[in-house]
Formats: structure tokens, C-alpha cells, sequence
């Protein structure tokens, strides 16, 4: 039998709906988690080279300018914002082995607008190709840009196809993916025509840090996200309303490591959550912990334990006549 709940929950937006079904992976109550539809939003890269960062990632990755603002520019996908770039002069960039980004991941809604970023980019002279890999639950391709920040083109396999085991983790792995039977198998005419208008998010943003330990403290205990699966004191990966992860933290390179340097690369990670949903429980979570949150014109700012920078906003409510 369908429950009236769950009917009104096929009816809804993919965001509410997830609200509307969403029960605690990990146990917790739902009220200390952040909400389930909850979604990642811009990431900002600071650059000494905003024409060169801006052109590679409008060429080869096929974004456009949603918003500017006199050398730093918005890009995104379908009027959806993916990257910020950000002038910031006489800055170094990070080491290899300092905190920060290790990749933001764009999220495709088709294998074939998938294939046909992928495709841009591998033909693109700045891009540096570093691997492929399905993770079952998605199939993934990996980038640098010319500033060496990480990217992640992937496609997520349907939710009724991923495994959860009896811990509450979900099953990931990371088998070899090749590139270029899947650009067979996927890459269309009319995909590579829709390069520029295709919809994409921002599926997951994944950090290098000192220690997983205090990445679930401050992520999952003190924020609100929830472990999805983990690689002992290597990997953690957390998300909300049981997504595969919405966030990860790794210390492969990057083992013991302190606070970040104001250096180029990652400048800020926003983070979405469904209007007049978890803000402010997160807000009470957070300085109930210890942690140092302001409220500004952007939304909720706290950095984590390596002065990375979380911006938690609201997205607008839809008006009562938008609902009818």
C-alpha cells in the first residue's frame, strides 16, 4: 500500500521529495541532521590568471558566465552555477601535499552530456587527463585544470542499484573505467551540440585533510552530514538524505597536515540547504561545538579544522502561488 505521504512525495521536487522520505541512515535523529535536501553549491577557485583559468573551464568543460562582477565571473551549466573564479593576486599556489581541494565533482543527468564534456576536455591542450573509474555507484573521469585544481566529471547510476550493507555504509570501489569504449558506447551528435546547455550540479566537493578522526567530528558530529562509508584513517565520505556523499576527506597526500595557507586554489565551498530548513539548527550545532560561525550577506560561514571556508545558505522558498 502507498501511503499518502509517499504520494505526495513523487509529486514533489527531487529536493523536497527527499525531505518529504528521508529516514536517518546512521541512526541519529533526524533533527541533528543537516536536511536531506540539501544540495552543494558554488565552489570559488582564487587564480592569478583569471582569463586562462575562465578560458579552460568555458572550452573545455563547456560553461558559460552566469554572473560577473569585474575580472571574477560565475560559470555554470543551464543558469546553474558550478565554479566561481576569483582574482586574487600574489598569492603561490598550495603544495601537493597541503589541505584543501582534491576535487570538485560536476554531476551530469546523462551518460551521453557525460561523454560529451569528457570528450571536450580530453581534446582540450590545458587539460590534464588522470584516470577513469567506475565506483559503482557512478562512473567517473578525473581532470586537472591549469591551476591544478581537481575536477570529476561523473554520472550517478540509478539509487536502486546501489548496495548498502548491514553497517549502513554503501558500497564503493574503484574498478577501471575506459575512456574511450564509453565515449563510444555514449557520445552522441546531439549531445556534443548541447555541450554548453546541458544541465550539470555540483554533485560532491571532496578535500585533502590532516586526519579523517577530526574530519567526522567537525563534519558529521558537529555540522550534521552523515559517514555513507569510509577507508579506515585514508577516506571519509558524508552526506544527507542518503546520498552516496555529498562531501569526502582524504589524507593520501596530505597525512597530519595543520590549517591551510591563504594560497590560490579552493576559496569556498557553498552549500545549499532547502528554504527555511536546518540553517539554524546547524547554526546551534556548531557553536553548541565550539566552532566559530558569522552570519554575512553570503549566508552561515564557518571554516572547518584546516580554514576551509563553508558557506550554508537557504535556497528561496517557493511562493504559496508558485505551489498551486
Amino acid at each position: 500500500m502507498t501511503s499518502t505521504t509517499d504520494h505526495r512525495a513523487d509529486q514533489l521536487p527531487d529536493a523536497a521529495a527527499a525531505s518529504v522520505r528521508h529516514e536517518s541512515i546512521s541512526g541519529r535523529p533526524v533533527t541533528e541532521l543537516l536536511p536531506a535536501g540539501l544540495a552543494m553549491g558554488l565552489v570559488t577557485l582564487k587564480t592569478d590568471n583569471v582569463p586562462r583559468l575562465r578560458g579552460y573551464y568555458e572550452q573545455a568543460l563547456g560553461l558559460v558566465a552566469v554572473a560577473e562582477d569585474g575580472p571574477n565571473v560565475i560559470l555554470g551549466r543551464a543558469g546553474t552555477p558550478l565554479v566561481g573564479i576569483e582574482e586574487s593576486n600574489g598569492l603561490k599556489l598550495p603544495g601537493e601535499g597541503e589541505a584543501g581541494l582534491y576535487h570538485v565533482a560536476i554531476l551530469f543527468e546523462q551518460a551521453a552530456d557525460l561523454a560529451a564534456t569528457v570528450y571536450s576536455a580530453v581534446r582540450h591542450d590545458q587539460s590534464r587527463f588522470v584516470g577513469s573509474s567506475d565506483h559503482l555507484v557512478s562512473e567517473a573521469f578525473y581532470f586537472q585544470d591549469p591551476d591544478h585544481n581537481g575536477i570529476e566529471l561523473y554520472v550517478d547510476r540509478p539509487r536502486d542499484q546501489w548496495q548498502w550493507g548491514a553497517d549502513r555504509q554503501v558500497a564503493m570501489t574503484t574498478e577501471y573505467l575506459p575512456w574511450d569504449r564509453y565515449l563510444n558506447t555514449h557520445l552522441t551528435e546531439d549531445s556534443v551540440a548541447r555541450l554548453r546547455t546541458a544541465p550539470a550540479s555540483v554533485g560532491h566537493v571532496h578535500l585533502q585533510v590532516g586526519d579523517v578522526a577530526t574530519a567526522e567530528e567537525f563534519y558529521v558530529r558537529d555540522l550534521g552530514f552523515e559517514k555513507t562509508t569510509g577507508l579506515g584513517t585514508m577516506a571519509l565520505f558524508v552526506s544527507a538524505g542518503g546520498y552516496h556523499h555529498h562531501m569526502a576527506m582524504n589524507t593520501w597526500n596530505s597525512t597530519g597536515v595543520g590549517p591551510r595557507r591563504n594560497t590560490l586554489g579552493l576559496g569556498a565551498v557553498d552549500i545549499t540547504l532547502p528554504g527555511g530548513e536546518g540553517l539554524d539548527s546547524a547554526e546551534d550545532r556548531l557553536k553548541v561545538a565550539g566552532r566559530s560561525v558569522q552570519r554575512t550577506d553570503r549566508g552561515l560561514e564557518v571554516r572547518d579544522p584546516w580554514n576551509t571556508l563553508l558557506v550554508l545558505t537557504e535556497a528561496e522558498a517557493p511562493s504559496a502561488a508558485a505551489s498551486i
